[in-house]
């Protein structure tokens, strides 16, 4: 019987490019004396490949962990918000419940992700989550009460709007007293894994509403700045004034007479 012919250098260095992380230890191992130059830098490019993944799978592990040592056993609300410090547009908030399995890999701080992974991860989670909850809070109503107050009030609307009776609700931060069960975590949007899916959501909801805006009130950059206070952004309020997005308590320094649209 003839011999299985030996793959060749590339077609080993293709494999090793391929594989994941769960199909690579056994290929390192396989040709890790193969002394082919090709391979031998391939195993090398595989290896740390691999250990990236690994770790990047510990990271989101530690994030489900974390989550279960703080919130109990029951169901755990994670609550961030985005918009805060924005000139224009709402403040948004959003409260998830993550199920421990499937776990959402990449999962991370909004701010971490580009646009094109937020969108990715925003489907996964809205896909698996046992219940996602979204409040916003206008500009009008931001200049009313106060960003502490709005950010009650919208804290509050999302955790409603999720509809569930948490055992426990971790949000991003300081404490804000919003809910009986509350417990906060500084940082918590790169530590907590539902929370982390709702900074995502957040991000992903309030950015398609800033896009939407955009076209309503053109010549504000809305859809690049997301209404925060961008260079372009403020010379269109020099130039142009405010409309009803923008929260006037915030353009004080911008305007001498503040004009509406």
């Amino acid at each position: 019987m003839a011999r299985p012919q030996a793959a060749s250098a590339r077609e080993v260095a293709a494999l090793l490019g391929e594989a994941d992380a769960d199909e690579l230890g056994e290929l390192i191992a396989r040709y890790a004396d193969d002394p082919r130059r090709q391979v031998a830098h391939a195993v090398a490019v595989a290896a740390r490949r691999r250990e990236r993944e690994l770790a990047e799978r510990e990271r989101v592990r530690s994030l489900y962990r974390l989550q279960r040592e703080l919130g109990g056993s029951g169901v755990v609300l994670g609550v961030d918000e985005v918009g805060r410090g924005a000139l224009a547009g709402p403040l948004t908030v959003c409260a998830v419940a993550l199920p421990d399995d499937p776990v959402i890999w990449g999962i991370n701080d909004s701010k971490q992700l580009t646009p094109a992974r937020r969108e990715v991860l925003a489907a996964r989670i809205l896909a698996v989550a046992a219940a996602v909850g979204v409040c916003h809070v206008e500009p009008a109503d931001i200049d009313e009460l106060g960003m502490g107050q709005a950010l009650r009030r919208a804290m509050a609307g999302a955790i409603r709007d999720a509809d569930v009776t948490p055992a426990c609700v971790l949000i991003d931060g300081n404490p804000v007293h919003v809910h009986p069960l509350e417990r906060t975590v500084v940082h918590g949007d790169a530590r907590i894994a539902s929370i982390a899916a709702a900074s995502i959501v957040a991000k992903v909801t309030r950015d398609a509403l800033m896009r939407a805006y955009d076209e309503e009130y053109p010549g504000y950059h809305l859809a690049a700045c997301k209404g925060y206070a961008s260079a372009k952004h403020i010379a269109a309020i020099r130039e142009r004034g405010l409309t009803p997005l923008h929260r006037a308590s915030f353009c004080g320094n911008f305007l001498e007479t503040p004009r509406l649209f």
